[in-house]
Parts: structure tokens; sequence; C-alpha cells
């Protein structure tokens, strides 16, 4: 049995599909009860409590893990999680992790994550990291503004990054979670091309087929939003990678190539399969 958490988000949905369709045996697990593909088991549980994960870790033998922002917050032990795991007989776990362990080693997330990056290397279990980059999904702050009054605000409009489609993520790590040929992997994914926010404009307008205007923020403007739903030092890493991204942050990697064999989707695929997000 595989065991995915985060399993309603932009990442966990479509990974927990795609392990049902190919006949494994899943739970999912998120905080808020959701509706789960048929023959899922799902279980309510806090990642923020590793102990409350024994129900659903109980004869797993793999986990994906993905961690909330809040574990990481002063007083969080989410090493603990990998402990549960294999106090519960789990043998291989995938973390999803992030690309800014490497570009930005520093801050407080980012030392949090590569602990916890070194903690599973040590584990005795089997394991694969991954390491994307900006998420595609994140276009999703802008769906009122689009539904609204037809805008898209951000700042930075000629500054891009090779953003991910999460439905790649998914897709490698169902691909690391069945096949031993990944284990010990560690994958830097991102999407296959460097992309604006003007341009990521121009696409969602193309899969409405009508037009959307883009307006600049500054950079104020933009953490003043930003914080609303994260933590400031997030807000603040998010408009630097996005601001002044670094040549590691502007390369576009093979690694979703080598694993999945195909090139990563582009940022209008994305558009186009979420486009009744924005009307």
């Amino acid at each position: 049995m595989i065991v995915v958490t985060g399993a309603t988000g932009n990442v966990g949905r479509p990974l927990t599909r795609a392990l049902a369709q190919a006949g494994e045996q899943v739970t999912a697990v998120a905080r808020r009860t959701a509706a789960v593909p048929d023959g899922v088991r799902f279980v309510a549980a806090d990642m923020g409590e590793p102990a409350g994960l024994k129900p659903a870790l109980a004869g797993a033998t793999s986990l994906f893990l993905l961690l909330s922002g809040d574990l990481h917050a002063t007083g969080a032990h989410p090493a603990d999680i990998i402990g549960e795991a294999a106090a519960s007989g789990v043998r291989r776990v995938v973390l999803l992790s992030t690309l800014s362990v490497v570009t930005r080693p520093s801050g407080r997330t980012r030392i949090a994550m590569r602990a916890l990056e070194d903690r599973l290397r040590e584990s005795g279990l089997e394991w694969a990291i991954l390491r994307p980059g900006g998420f595609a999904s994140n276009a999703l702050w802008w769906a009122e503004s689009v539904r609204t009054q037809q805008v898209v605000a951000a700042p930075f409009g000629d500054i891009g990054v090779p953003i991910i489609d999460p439905a790649d993520i998914a897709a490698v790590a169902a691909a690391c979670l069945l096949d031993d040929r990944h284990t010990g992997g560690i994958y830097e994914l991102t999407g296959p091309e460097v992309i604006t926010p003007r341009r990521q404009t121009e696409a969602i307008a193309a899969a409405l087929g009508s037009p959307v205007r883009f307006h600049e923020l500054t950079r104020d403007e933009a953490k003043t939003a930003m914080t609303q739903s994260m933590p400031p030092e997030l807000a603040h890493d998010t408009l630097d990678i996005l601001g002044s991204p670094t040549p590691a942050e502007l390369r576009v990697s093979p690694d979703i190539q080598q694993v999945l064999g195909r090139a990563p989707r582009p940022f209008a695929d994305w558009a186009a399969r979420n486009v009744a997000a924005f009307r």
C-alpha cells in the first residue's frame, strides 16, 4: 500500500489518481475530508502531529511525503514523520522538497527542509527526493482578478523562471514510488522553458479565448498581498526568486525527460486544463 500525504492538493490529487489507475492500493491523507478516487482509502490527519499518522501508515510499504508550510514553524518536528514511517514498516519514502535548498540554502525553511532530506537519506529506508522550482498552479493566485476584472496583477512582469506543471511532479513521484531504478535519486524538476508573468497572462487569455490585461505590481504591493496567505519570510523569499533568479533557478532541468521519457508540459497546457478556475 502507498500512502500519499497532501492528497487533495495540486500534486497529491493527480498522484493519488495515477497510482489508483495503476492498480495500486492507496491511502490518501489530508487534514480535511475530501472526495478521492474509487477504491482509495481516505484518512484525515494533521501532519503537524506525526503520531496521528499511525492509522494511515498501518500496512503501508511506501510513503509520498509532502509537508505543508506550517511544519516549518517553531517547535515543529517533521523528521518524526520519517521515524513513524519506519516504525510502521514503510520501506520507501519519496520526499517533495524544493529547488531552493540548493539555490538559496540559507533561511529557516530551507535549512529545515535540507535537514529533513538528510534525515531521510540517513534513515536506512529506500528514498527519492524531488526538488521542484516554481509551480504553474501558483497562477491560481490570479484567478479571482481574472474572473472579476480580466486582469493579472503581479510583480516582475518581464522576469521569468521555468515553472513546472504539478501534474509532472506527480508523474515523477509515481515513477519513484513504483520503480526501483529511482531509489536514491535526487531530481530537480522544472518546466520546459523560462516564462514571464506577462507571457503567462497571454497563455491564460488564449485558454479563455478573451483578453486579459497584465498589471505590474511593485514588490511592496506584491508582498502585502502574499502575506495574507503565507508567512512573511516565505513571501520575501519567493519575491527574491521571482525578481532576481539565479542562474541555477533559470536552468531548465533534464530530469523530467530522464524519468518520464518525455518533455515537461508547458504552462499553456496547464492553463488549458485549468481554465475553468479563471472563468
